[in-house]
């Protein structure tokens, strides 16, 4: 007995010792928060004032002591801590006198206001920067509703994914295959009851579970049949639909456009993921048609425009693809009904939408659908039809029928008064579009590219959108009908003077005429995107007649003159009425002639040979000197950028021209680099010194902003030609060679001179301090390469990797790098720059560091010894001229 009660005693006796413990930790914490607060506080105490005399010689008061004990501490915080009550009235007649107020209050007073939070300045609201419309979904998606359950639920899908092939590849679970399905599938619908019976009192978790359950229980249908072959495609198909159907229905019944727009992404989906490959068309679009017939009895219910969408996008874009892969004229009676009945579903989406939307809202139009869904189904009927033109026009003719019905009943009706609009214009335009389709496409499509520039600049006269919108309709018909009718341009016989450059043409003049009119009633978005439709047709006019009619020996340089005089025109129009777009038409006319240069070396192995090259630039020039001169006053970012270009491309073009001469000649590789590399060192220098020459024809002081990107390019290329040939033998022939002057190491010191002067105020400011170092650095690296050219030709040492290996090369570099040090060393110390003079010692300690690494190895010989020689004899040089670095330049001069 006594044994158990010792045995209980142990715990029980562990547990107070714990709980003893636990209590001392926690008053040792308040005694030290207690201390810290009060240390706070002792600042504050010290500056208090003092008690009066008169206060302390009161009888009944106690001295002071002089540092209160850590009781006292903790007791006087607390006594902080706790409200004092209200002073008592003292009675009548008492001989005592009132209470002294606490000597803490001050203290305490100090330390309230110590710690008292400072004013905070109002901040200056901020307007909310523009957001993208996609990003601001997707961290709506993250930052709206129930977050963590929307995570949760991507998750618990990508889990059960992840779950069911690790256990069909691991064999972790001896549970037969099936159960395992049917208890995950069992889990999911007890999830969607669940989440059913929750719908009332968190509506976002429901409706995310609802989601969840029904994603699973789709991977189960498809691991049941596409991982595990344990059901049909029939019945897989089958479950699919009804769990589709299922998520339709929920989505109605709790009125929620996202589980409907899951369940019909689902739907669309579901064909495809559960394919076995047989190319049954009939019952794919079968089922679609079931798919879209949801989707229309949605919409009369439901006013979401997401699913009209998400149905059109699929319905159509799966459909297209279908087409363009495995449609056959054999399958145009099984296929024809589909494309109707689309067409009539989404003919009546429209229709629906505005139906359910209020009153004062009928009037707005889903365009996606009142315009994409003809446009579309007409595309593919005549993708179906495959150039019946007879055909085609009778369905024209049908559709405008049809629209202009659907436009009398809707104008009749008050609210839909914007939605008959759009009908009518549809009518208007399918009638339109027969015409062509019935007789002659590339004849008539000018014709309606010009009635559409006049519908547009009647809308724009009268403020009227109607004959605008009727406008770019027809625009952009008489472009189906040209490229539709494009098929028949190999029929054309004579150049311009054919059918389709006339359609092309006016198509052109169609879009700038638009342009015109639009910017002048102050439409500058519209005036830009027509100018931008009318150089897109005349730039494909100029390409279609040069690949029909030109020579191809001479295609590079009719393109080259047919740029140069699209952007002198455009810039004659500029210098009587401006516009950025015409000034950028002449950038893009000097960018596209770099392309065409090297086009033309292609043809006739240089830009300025084959007969014409040479003429062409000519033209090309006078073109495009005359279209800067109308840009002489302008002073936009246009216009000089295309000057810019222009620079670059005439540099460019003498460069690519050296490069030729020098082959043309059979010079060495260090002619070909200087003739490459000269036209740019000219183009620096004129930037420098002579920068009025370069500025014409434009006036130098609108040109002056331009001067600062010239160099920064004159000098990329430059520094990059300088790196690449680095490593190159350069070969002077037929001259011989010469250390530095040789042709292209002479332009190397001419772009390290050029660099020096353009590394000082004012053309580089703040880039000053970088000079030394690139001259430093650049004649480092040019005279070792030149020591080593030397060794190549004139010690007969190969060109290769072998070159560095030699004794001979090692000691030159040795030596020259010696050289260099010692003349750094030298300099430095007489002219008193410490800088210089530690660069020359780096580079002496360099050297030696290669003697004990690299040249001991080649003290058998005799270039190694004189390579340790000539070191010893140049440190002693520089150990008697210049033995310490320079302090100041004072004491260099007094030494």
């Amino acid at each position: 007995m006594l044994l158990v009660l010792a045995v209980l005693a142990v715990p029980v006796a562990f547990v107070l010792l714990l709980t003893s413990v636990l209590g001392l930790k926690r008053r040792v914490a308040d005694l030290e928060r207690a201390v810290g607060v009060l240390q706070h506080a002792a600042p504050a105490r010290r500056e208090a004032p003092a008690p009066a005399p008169a206060a302390l010689a009161q009888p009944g008061t106690a001295p002071a002591a002089s540092e209160p004990t850590l009781a006292e501490l903790v007791r006087r915080q607390a006594d902080e801590a706790t409200p004092a009550p209200a002073p008592a009235q003292a009675p009548a007649g008492s001989p005592l006198p009132p209470p002294l107020p606490p000597a803490r209050e001050p203290a305490a007073a100090a330390t309230r206001a110590t710690a008292s939070p400072q004013p905070r300045i109002a901040a200056v609201p901020r307007r909310p920067a523009a957001e993208n419309p996609v990003l601001r979904v997707v961290k709506r998606w993250f930052t709206v509703g129930n977050v963590p359950v929307k995570i949760g639920v991507l998750v618990a899908l990508a889990g059960v994914a992840a779950l069911l092939k690790y256990a069909s590849d691991q064999g972790l679970f001896q549970v037969p295959l099936e159960l395992r399905l049917a208890g995950i599938a069992a889990a999911a619908v007890g999830a969607l009851v669940f989440a059913w019976r929750r719908r009332e009192h968190n509506r976002v978790f429901a409706l995310s579970l609802q989601g969840g359950a029904i994603g699973t229980l789709l991977l189960v249908v498809f691991a049941a049949f596409k991982l595990y072959g344990m059901i049909d495609a029939g019945p897989a198909f089958a479950l699919s639909v009804v769990l589709v159907a299922g998520a339709a229905l929920l989505a109605v019944l709790q009125n929620s456009q996202n589980l409907a727009a899951f369940a019909l992404l689902a739907g669309y989906l579901a064909p495809i993921w559960l394919s076995t490959g047989s190319g049954n068309h009939v019952a794919l679009f079968s089922y679609y048609a079931l798919v879209n017939a949801a989707v229309v009895a949605i919409a009369w219910f439901k006013a979401w425009r997401l699913l009209n969408l998400l149905g059109f996008v699929f319905t159509f874009g799966i459909g297209t693809v279908w087409g363009a892969s495995a449609y056959v004229p054999e399958k145009y009676a099984s296929t024809q009904p589909f494309l109707a009945l689309f067409f009539v579903f989404y003919l009546l989406v429209p229709l629906l939408f505005a139906r359910r939307r209020p009153e004062g809202r009928r009037d707005l139009v889903d365009g996606c659908l009142v315009f994409g869904t003809p446009l579309v189904a007409f595309s593919l009927q005549a993708a179906l039809l495959e150039g019946e033109r007879m055909q085609l026009a009778f369905c024209a003719l049908g559709l405008a029928a049809l629209y202009a019905a659907l436009a009398w009943m809707l104008l009749r009706r008050r609210g839909y008064e914007l939605l008959g609009q759009s009908h009518a214009v549809l009518a208007v335009g399918f009638a339109t579009l027969a015409v062509p389709l019935g007789l002659s496409a590339r004849a008539t499509a000018s014709v309606f590219a010009l009635e559409g520039a006049g519908l547009v600049w009647l809308g724009l006269r009268r403020g009227r959108l109607l004959p605008q919108g009727a406008g770019v309709t027809l625009q952009l018909a008489a472009a189906v009908a040209m490229l539709f009718g494009y098929d028949h341009a190999h029929e054309d016989v004579r150049a311009v003077l054919n059918p389709t450059a006339m359609g092309m043409l006016l198509l052109a003049v169609a879009g700038w005429a638009s342009a015109w009119a639009a910017r002048a009633h102050g439409r500058t978005v519209p005036a830009a995107v027509f100018y931008l439709w009318g150089m897109a047709w005349w730039a494909g006019n100029c390409a279609h007649e040069i690949s029909r009619f030109a020579d191809p020996a001479l295609r590079a340089d009719l393109a080259l003159v047919l740029a140069g005089a699209t952007g002198w025109l455009a810039a004659e129009v500029h210098r009587r009425r401006p516009a950025a777009l015409l000034a950028q038409t002449l950038l893009a006319a000097v960018a596209l002639a770099a392309p065409f240069l090297f086009w033309q070396g292609e043809l006739h192995q240089h830009p300025l040979g084959g007969g014409f090259g040479a003429l062409a630039w000519l033209v090309f020039g006078l073109l495009g000197v005359r279209g800067l001169a109308c840009l002489r006053t302008d002073d936009g970012s246009s216009a000089g950028a295309a000057q810019l270009a222009w620079w670059l491309l005439w540099t460019l073009l003498l460069s690519v021209e050296g490069y030729w001469v020098a082959l043309e000649a059979r010079f060495g590789q260090g002619w070909e680099v200087a003739l490459v590399a000269l036209p740019w060192l000219v183009l620096i220098a004129l930037s420098l010194w002579r920068f009025g020459w370069l500025a014409l024809p434009r006036d130098a002081t609108v040109a002056t902003p331009m001067r600062t990107p010239v160099l920064w390019l004159g000098f990329a290329v430059a520094a990059a030609i300088w790196l690449v040939v680095l490593n190159r033998p350069l070969s002077p022939a037929p001259l011989p060679w010469l250390p530095l002057l040789n042709p292209a190491e002479l332009v190397q010191l001419a772009t390290l001179a050029l660099a020096a002067a353009w590394l000082r105020p004012p053309y580089a400011r703040g880039l000053e301090r970088l000079r030394p170092i690139v001259l430093a650095g650049g004649g480092f690296l040019l005279l070792s390469a030149s020591t080593l050219r030397s060794v190549h030709y004139w010690g007969g040492i190969g060109w290769d990797g072998g070159l560095l290996g030699t004794g001979l090369a090692q000691t030159s570099l040795t030596v020259v790098w010696s050289v260099l040090g010692v003349l750094g060393w030298v300099l430095g110390s007489r002219r008193g720059q410490r800088g210089l003079w530690m660069a020359g010692a780096v580079l002496m300690g360099v050297v030696l560091a290669k003697l004990v690494l690299v040249d001991r190895s080649h003290l058998g010989n005799l270039t190694g010894i004189v390579s340790f020689i000539a070191y010893g004899v140049l440190c002693m040089i520089v150990g008697y001229l210049a033995p310490a670095p320079p302090r100041t330049a004072a004491n260099v001069e007094n030494a």
